[in-house]
């Protein structure tokens, strides 16, 4: 593979889109902080939430410990995901670069992390990988990374049912949270050959068609899946790796935060909770503050929780979840912003035959430039 000195990326770095620019990045951290500072204050002052305040004053710090450590671990975990899918000769500190600051985004950013994902579109299309190549990835590290919540929901939720594994919950939050995620990986795979279909008849008639601005967007939904499927069926152990640990790691911080509050539910009902609540996280707030909170709760309560043990503990959990990779995604980004300007430096000084290494392509060896008649 080579790389042309005249069409090399710019010296200075393309413009963030405006979904995950500086500013608004610098304007959701400190929404972050202040919407935590609030809470922190109504918990302190409000009448009626001694118990709650009690929670807190005998948390255990060695296991708020344990709880930030399975939250860096899943942070970590990330990574290897990533890179995976997205580019395997992609040096580990660029994987970092990119993964640890879409999950910074992630974190800070409203409806589930869309963000995240333009960032990580924005890092790739600027080192040089194809726009069809990084949108038929995003799909399917969407998915990859989507697959082991709802894997888990299918097996955990049976497991309960049946009583293989430990913990009681009623058929309603077992058998058919377990259904609904067979049927969401049946629907999946459907969607991609349906997606195929579509694109066919869209291409079909395009020159006819105003339909014919969806081709990319259906493309793109029909390779992804096709994408994950394949990547699934190679068994990539780094890739297994990494969407398994990035979930699991997560949910162990929950059920630690609940250890630290001097509380033990089984880990299969946290499990359960963990992930239907976090569907809360999707409401259109910043870092899903709120719906989060109450979707998890609300879930924990219905698997028999107390209210208050389980208040309690989602609070310290998403206090960890939300400080933790933000603070990591917001360095790893300052860091990526510096990597891309000495990366365009670099091209801009190389000489023909000189190796450089671009983002999304890897090492690239640069060749002449065609002289101009």
């Amino acid at each position: 593979m080579s790389a042309n000195t005249r069409s090399s990326p710019p010296v200075d770095p393309a413009p963030l889109p405006s979904d995950v620019s500086s500013r608004r990045l610098r304007r959701a951290l400190i929404k972050l902080g202040a919407v935590v500072a609030v809470a922190v204050v109504v918990i302190t002052l409000l009448p009626g939430l001694g118990e709650l305040r009690s929670r807190f004053a005998h948390a255990l710090p060695v296991w708020i410990a344990v709880a930030c450590a399975s939250e860096v671990l899943s942070v970590l975990a990330y990574v290897p995901a990533f890179r995976s899918v997205f580019c395997k000769r992609m040096r580990w500190r660029v994987s970092y670069k990119i993964a640890v600051a879409e999950e910074g985004a992630g974190a800070l950013f409203p409806v589930g992390g869309a963000g995240s994902l333009a960032l990580g579109v924005w890092a790739l299309r600027r080192g040089g990988m194809p726009a069809d190549e990084v949108a038929r990835k995003t799909v399917a590290f969407f998915l990859l990374t989507s697959a082991p919540s709802v894997v888990t929901l299918a097996l955990v939720g049976l497991g309960l049912a049946t009583e293989v594994l430990p913990g009681h919950a009623s058929v309603l939050l077992t058998v058919v949270p377990a259904v609904v995620a067979v049927a969401a990986i049946a629907g999946t795979v459907a969607l991609g050959r349906l997606a195929h279909r579509i694109e066919a008849r869209l291409r079909s008639g395009s020159g006819r068609s105003r339909l014919a601005r969806l081709i990319p967007l259906v493309a793109a939904a029909a390779d992804g899946v096709d994408e994950a499927v394949r990547q699934l069926r190679a068994g990539a152990p780094m890739l297994l790796l990494g969407v398994l640990g990035y979930l699991v790691f997560d949910i162990l911080a929950l059920w630690v935060s609940f250890r630290a509050i001097g509380s033990a539910p089984e880990l299969t009902i946290v499990w359960m909770a963990y992930l239907i609540g976090q569907l809360g996280n999707w409401i259109p707030i910043p870092g899903g503050i709120g719906g989060t909170e109450l979707g998890l709760v609300g879930m924990l309560v219905l698997y028999g929780l107390p209210a208050v043990t389980a208040t309690a503990a989602v609070l310290l959990y998403r206090v960890i979840e939300l400080w933790i990779p933000s603070a990591f995604g917001i360095v790893a980004f300052a860091q990526l912003r510096a990597m891309l300007r000495r990366e365009a430096d670099a091209i801009d000084l190389c000489q023909p035959g000189e190796v450089v290494e671009i983002i999304g392509l890897g090492a690239v060896v640069a060749k002449q430039a065609p002289q101009a008649p």
